[in-house]
């Protein structure tokens, strides 16, 4: 299911064993390999395993028709596990009716950016009388500060303004996020793992996630950013592949029709403009206009499509790949993603730039003409670029400088194995009020608990130790696509241990936990060629595992979606002290 290239070895002919380096010896302890292909094309655009009709037939579906779906399975397979996800993610979306968690921020802001151009302070009581009459409430007019940048809120307030200011309107968008995001790990899972299976299986354990359910529920910001960033990551492996898709074409053949390594061609070809790498700036900039960890993603991203530059040369014959993608590469890839991603950062701010200088717009908008002019060089500047630079420097010192106790806070550490998850929601309605059964004995409990399916996040904790494996000692470029997903959006946390974080935040990095999960049944079911007991064994395991992943998050289901349960069954739902 896995067949995909082990190695990005790049040497034309394999030393002998004897002739090995030295370290390559000793790492072969640690299950190190490096057997190239000796088809160039197939080591730089490896073929897809091909899907079987046969399980179509035995189900009684003519031949022909069965060789159609197996042609289509590519995409019939990801839109099926989509369809799940919607249906889930949408499924009585406005309840709770009520304006739960950090919604109470970000909600009111999208609806005010929409309208406004800018956020603005509301009153204490505006919660209640939003519920009361939605779209009729009057929007204030005195500007607020606010910490975050404004695209996660004008998506968040897009739904609004097709659904109105209610808890579905301010839902909706997010839902749709969630869903296409699932759509998006099929996909993506499909083409690195060249696997329509492992890419489906993928997005269906982030189908059947809590945390990702959760948030694709609430309009929070984390679950827009976690969408741009697997957009962009989906975008930089279709550039990857078309890149060197174009190497291999113009690759030379010998006689038996097979592309050999040519250092000239390796070296010089240029690989034009490539849009999918532009498109990934695009939704950088995007995700750092969400929330400002996307700058994370943008560096460890910009480090990854550039290796994948130097690999791809080195593969096609190139005798010093580095200096190649220095000459060829390397501009154009700096172009297309942090320019691109800065310039469409502050275009997010359109609506706070256009807004009145004269204390009637957005916070902090007139401070250029009111304060901004002690700087010597300060014309040389526009007075909305010094007011937007002011605002940031302000809300830099406020992020780094957050430490105010909050019940629900984590260390990062903790987030790994779901230690601490943070409620969104809880009421205790009495027996025969909002759900609770009328023989339930005592007062219910209903719950919105952002909690990982624990069962999927413990897989997950040594599904990436599997990954930095492969990627270490296998030198496999698909675990090292997975690890650089985990580490952009976990371990710049650990630089702030201190400061109120929470585990939602995880959800970002999500996607790429899936994809390690994935990988990892994968080597459980066994790579092509295991004899069919291997292979019957493997796919027995790694499917019982799926089964109990799935059922742990049905088990969970009441205290995702805030259904009024017997508080007995509520609590043996707590299985650890920590997630109360």
């Amino acid at each position: 299911m896995t067949s995909t290239a082990s190695s990005t070895d790049t040497r034309q002919g394999q030393a002998s064993h004897e002739q090995r380096p030295s370290w390559q010896l000793r790492l072969r302890r640690f299950g190190y390999t490096a057997t190239p292909r000796s088809d160039v094309r197939d080591r730089l655009v490896p073929p897809y395993v091909r899907p079987s009709p046969r399980m179509w037939q035995f189900l009684g579906v003519s031949r022909p028709l069965a060789e159609r779906i197996a042609r289509w399975s590519g995409w019939i397979g990801p839109l099926l596990v989509t369809l799940l996800a919607g249906v889930l993610r949408f499924w009585n979306l406005g309840s709770p009716k009520a304006v739960i968690f950090d919604e109470t921020y970000y909600a009111k802001d999208a609806w005010a950016l929409v309208h406004r151009g800018f956020e603005v302070n509301w009153d204490k009581n505006a919660n209640d009388l939003i519920l009361d009459i939605g779209s009729q409430v009057k929007i204030p007019t005195d500007a607020a500060y606010v910490v975050h940048p404004p695209v996660g809120k004008y998506v968040i307030g897009l739904g609004e303004l097709m659904f109105g200011f209610n808890p579905f309107g301010w839902r909706f968008m997010t839902a749709l996020l969630g869903t296409l995001a699932v759509l998006m790990l099929c996909r993506i899972g499909r083409r690195i793992f060249r696997s329509t299976f492992l890419g489906c299986l993928a997005g269906t354990l982030m189908a059947v996630d809590g945390l990702a359910f959760v948030m694709a529920r609430t309009s929070l910001l984390d679950g827009v950013l976690m969408f741009f960033v697997l957009a962009a990551f989906g975008c930089l492996v279709l550039d990857r592949d078309r890149a060197r898709a174009k190497l291999a074409a113009a690759l030379p053949a010998d006689a038996d029709g097979r592309v050999r390594p040519d250092a000239d061609i390796a070296e010089t070809l240029r690989l034009g403009w490539r849009p999918w790498r532009w498109t990934a700036g695009l939704m950088l900039g995007l995700a750092i206009g969400t929330k400002w960890n996307g700058l994370y993603f943008l560096v460890a991203f910009g480090l990854m499509t550039v290796l994948w530059d130097v690999g791809a040369r080195k593969v096609a014959g190139a005798r010093h790949p580095c200096t190649a993608v220095l000459k060829r590469d390397l501009g154009f890839a700096f172009l297309a993603t942090v320019p691109v991603a800065i310039v469409t950062y502050i275009a997010s701010w359109t609506g706070w730039i256009l807004s009145p200088t004269d204390g009637t717009g957005g916070y902090y908008r007139n401070w250029a003409g009111a304060d901004g002019r002690g700087s010597s060089w300060s014309w040389l500047f526009p007075d909305w670029w010094l007011s937007l630079w002011h605002y940031e420097s302000q809300v830099y010192e406020f992020h780094v400088g957050l430490s105010s106790p909050h019940t629900y806070q984590s260390n990062p550490w903790s987030w790994i194995v779901a230690g601490r998850p943070v409620s969104y929601f809880y009421e205790s309605p009495a027996p025969g009020k909002d759900g609770c059964p009328v023989d339930a004995g005592e007062k219910c409990a209903r719950e919105v608990l952002a909690l990982g399916t624990p069962l999927l996040w413990w897989v997950a904790a040594f599904a990436v130790v599997y990954v930095l494996w492969r990627w270490a000692f296998r030198r496999d470029w698909r675990a090292g696509a997975v690890a650089c997903g985990v580490v952009a959006g976990y371990l710049p946390w650990f630089l702030y241990q201190e400061r109120t974080i929470f585990f939602f935040y995880a959800v970002v990095f999500l996607p790429f936990l899936c994809l390690a999960v994935a990988m990892l049944l994968g080597a459980v079911i066994g790579p092509p060629g295991s004899s069919d007991t291997r292979r019957v064994a493997g796919a027995t395991g790694a499917g019982v595992l799926v089964l109990l992943i799935a059922w742990n998050f049905i088990y969970f289901w009441p205290i995702y979606t805030g259904q009024a349960i017997p508080i007995d069954d509520w609590r043996s739902r707590m299985w650890l002290d920590t997630w109360v």
